[in-house]
């Protein structure tokens, strides 16, 4: 079975997490291009090059200048972007967030584990799973 090599946009504010991110990426060696933004705002700087957009978005809820959900929001009111699937990557397991976000129209919400092994586990099952599926592409 072929795998998509995919692009992948990671908008998160934690250096440390971004580490981990790009360790597993490398650690496991998986091709998939990573991009990064520190915020809602510098992502939808990246994301205004519609010609450059990525296969899937994984977003951190607690940043600043626009938090993950108001980031969402503009992001799904978007004709383009709201095609691009969105996987919340959170230490927030509070009950709103998880029904907010799917009610914006999430492709998943994913807990940061504590433990690396199981951040190692959840990354290369959302990774493997994105690479399967079809995408749209504009």
């Amino acid at each position: 079975m072929r795998k998509r090599v995919l692009s992948i946009l990671l908008i998160e504010d934690d250096r440390i997490e971004v580490m981990k991110l790009k360790r597993v990426l490398s650690k496991n060696q998986l091709k998939h291009h990573l991009n990064e933004a520190k915020n809602g705002e510098e992502a939808l700087e990246v994301l205004r090059d519609k010609s450059k957009l990525p296969d899937i978005i994984l977003l951190d809820l607690n940043m600043p200048k626009i938090n993950g959900i108001e980031f969402l929001k503009i992001l799904k009111n978007d004709p383009v972007l709201k095609y691009i699937p969105t996987v919340i990557l959170t230490t927030s397991s509070n009950h709103n967030d998880v029904k907010q976000c799917y009610e914006i129209g999430i492709a998943g919400y994913i807990l940061k584990p504590l433990k690396y092994e199981d951040y190692v586990d959840k990354i290369n099952g959302l990774l493997e799973y994105w690479s399967l599926n079809e995408l749209i592409h504009f």
